[in-house]
């Protein structure tokens, strides 16, 4: 039986393996569904990371796009917006420098739980065991396709290889927050004539949390390209339903008269599904806005010894869906396994210092004054 299975190697699950390697947990096994960095790679080929690379380890603050102490996509990549493909072989070099134990086209078929044990029937019908279970396989891999009637009959954006690829010159957009503003600058600088729905407008939001607000890097390249006048942002636009007659799709606005007709299929920027899906019953949910409780060491509530890191971990109003936010709570989880496996966690204390052990919440809150 092994200490412990991280599942998934992307960002979340090579950050959290490196601490813990660090840590001395000899004891660890990777497992990922394709390669390392897969998610990343599947990105459209024009995205890019919307938080920016810098070298600022030398004045100790940790690149926002590092998810492990010492290194910096900025200095190995020589970008300060990444591509994912580009993302994806910086992962792939820090798996390589630790040595990592990461078994790759790995699929987990199902998880149980008993007496302290996790059971992970894999692929070829194989079977591994451990103490502790920590998730980090993302969402990107499990785009919500379930948004309103009709959902099936779009193009999700996850399933974009480049935009150059989308034929036609008039494009409508379902979802106005980060993807959908990316997809409609990259259509738009192809010379498309683009509309952006959306129910809640996230292009006139103003807060200091980019989880909830469009990010300077997609509001910059925004507005530089509504000056081309091929952008068009129409707010209070939520989707009753999409349908198809002949070879024109309708899009179908609730509480609106008006119907929207392309000849394309709308791109879906709705976002994803929760990769917790095949351990859902191993969680209590917040009912109200279907998120996985935690415990302060981002446990799950209600079985011991199942911890979840990267872009689903959220706190109530909290929520730590951007890697600089997520990597911050790597040093939690490392803790509390470190202490359970009776190991020295003074090592912790740099990475405290290197901002990925954040374990005080309480100045997550505050707004900025200007």
């Amino acid at each position: 039986m092994l200490d412990v299975i991280v599942v998934g190697a992307g960002a979340a699950g090579i950050g959290i393996s490196a601490i813990l390697d660090d840590l001395g947990v000899d004891d660890m096994l990777i497992l990922e569904r394709e390669k390392v960095g897969t998610s990343f790679k599947n990105w459209p080929k024009e995205m890019r990371l919307i938080t920016p690379s810098f070298t600022t380890n030398f004045y100790g603050q940790a690149d926002l796009n590092s998810i492990m102490a010492r290194s910096s996509p900025a200095y190995f990549l020589r970008k300060e917006h990444p591509t994912g493909k580009e993302y994806a072989e910086y992962l792939k070099s820090l798996a390589e420098y630790c040595n990592l134990p990461i078994v790759e086209h790995t699929n987990i078929e199902k998880v149980t739980y008993s007496k302290g044990v996790f059971s992970l029937k894999i692929t070829n019908g194989k079977e591994v065991r451990t103490r502790f279970l920590i998730w980090a396989a993302g969402e990107f891999q499990y785009p919500n396709m379930t948004v309103f009637p009709g959902s099936e009959l779009c193009l999700h954006n996850s399933k974009v290889k480049s935009w150059k690829d989308v034929k036609g010159d008039k494009h409508f957009i379902i979802g106005g927050y980060e993807s959908g503003i990316d997809a409609a600058v990259h259509l738009s600088r192809l010379g498309k004539e683009v509309y952006v729905l959306d129910g809640n407008a996230p292009w006139g939001d103003r807060t200091t949390d980019p989880s909830l607000s469009l990010s300077p890097f997609t509001m910059e390249r925004l507005e530089e390209e509504m000056k081309h006048g091929r952008i068009n942002l129409i707010g209070k636009s939520k989707i009753k339903e999409v349908s198809k007659k002949g070879d024109e799709y309708l899009i179908e606005i609730q509480g609106k008269s008006k119907i929207h007709t392309s000849k394309t299929p709308p791109i879906l920027a709705t976002g994803f599904k929760s990769s917790l899906t095949l351990i859902e019953d191993l969680f209590e949910w917040d009912k109200e806005e279907s998120y996985a409780l935690l415990s302060e060491e981002d446990e799950s509530t209600k079985t011991p010894g199942l911890f979840l890191v990267g872009p689903q971990v959220r706190h109530e109003n909290l929520v730590f869906c951007f890697i600089y936010k997520y990597r911050q709570r790597f040093g939690v989880v490392a803790n509390a396994i470190g202490e359970r496996l009776e190991l020295d966690t003074e090592i912790l204390e740099y990475y405290r210092q290197e901002g990925f052990y954040l374990d005080d919440l309480s100045c997550c809150a505050d707004e900025c004054d200007c």
